[in-house]
């Protein structure tokens, strides 16, 4: 039973939580909104994905650099930012960037144990390193994690989610997934989860390699009962984890320079077209590739046939190339 105290803590941690979904509705005036399913959050449509801030993925800037680079984000009106344990100072980053505008976003982070008696102590230290004292949306992470489990072990791990949720350690809860569709469609149809992040981009790229088509298929069938169940669904992989953008001209090179700084809108405008899709995360790991991607969103235009020539044209190419030949087959 709850002792007084603990009650005040958690109702105080209830009211500063809800707070969340009324501001963000209001701050960002260009970023176009979209309601993250039966959350029930209004959300700008760009998300920020932590783990480009993590220095083993290659990030050059300093401590000090990726702290304002969130900071930017924030102030040009992004409000979802997504982490998780594994991403090295990502957490900390987040934390110590946000930490004065807390109640203004949506900190969603992950736990990567297969082990429900680790779940709780995995989260103390995510709420530690972020500097709050709940969490926006708590997910399983797709790898490590869902990838290496069971649907069995995977329900463990959400009996342990529930219950941080009961408790108001977290207001919502879902799992991610890079590819493995079979198992994400089999946990979207229990109706236990709140919302999912799902891997989606034009070039079918999840963690480590390409999606076979029956992976796509089931991809497609588990946005469809997402939307269906009215789960929130978020896009992540959206340029093809940087065959789209960061790799594109080492990858293919010889493409034309200016077609290829044309691809990073075309990919995302090829996501956002789908209603589906309620957000889309993606790792900036600039001030630049903020603002270049707030334009896109921002700008009032369709996914036209020039996006999808360009982005098959540039595909068939790449998949010409003996990189991703050899990453095709393994």
């Amino acid at each position: 039973m709850l002792t007084r105290r603990e009650f005040l803590k958690k109702t105080v941690q209830g009211l500063t939580a809800l707070a969340v979904s009324e501001s963000v509705t209001t701050q960002s005036s260009t970023i176009p909104m979209r309601t993250l399913g039966k959350t029930g959050l209004k959300l700008p449509v760009l998300g920020f994905g932590g783990a480009v801030l993590a220095s083993f993925w290659g990030n050059p800037l300093s401590y000090k650099e990726r702290v304002e680079l969130v900071r930017y984000a924030y102030e040009r009106g992004v409000r979802y930012f997504d982490t998780a344990g594994n991403y090295g100072e990502s957490q900390s980053i987040l934390g110590e960037a946000l930490k004065d505008r807390r109640k203004d976003v949506c900190l969603v982070t992950k736990v990567e144990t297969t082990k429900p008696e680790e779940v709780r102590k995995a989260v103390e230290k995510s709420l530690k390193e972020l500097q709050t004292d709940y969490l926006d949306i708590l997910l399983i992470h797709g790898t490590p994690g869902l990838e290496q489990m069971s649907i069995e072990q995977a329900m463990k791990i959400h009996a342990e989610l529930v219950k941080l949720r009961d408790e108001k350690i977290t207001r919502f809860i879902g799992f991610s997934a890079h590819g493995y569709f079979d198992k994400a469609l089999v946990l979207i149809k229990t109706g236990e989860f709140d919302m999912c992040m799902l891997a989606y981009g034009y070039i079918p790229f999840a963690f480590r390699s390409f999606l076979a088509p029956q992976m796509v298929k089931l991809r497609d069938e588990c946005l469809t009962k997402a939307h269906e169940l009215g789960m929130g669904v978020v896009a992540m992989k959206v340029l093809s984890g940087g065959l789209i953008g960061r790799w594109s001209s080492y990858l293919v090179p010889g493409f034309d320079e200016k077609r290829l700084e044309q691809l990073p809108a075309a990919a995302i405008r090829y996501v956002m077209q789908d209603k589906r899709i309620n957000l889309l995360v993606i790792g900036m790991r600039s001030k630049e590739e903020v603002d270049a991607n707030i334009k896109v969103v921002s700008a009032d235009s369709k996914f036209t046939k020039e996006d999808r020539a360009l982005l098959a044209e540039f595909t068939r190419k790449l998949y010409e190339t003996a990189i991703v030949k050899k990453m095709r087959r393994e």
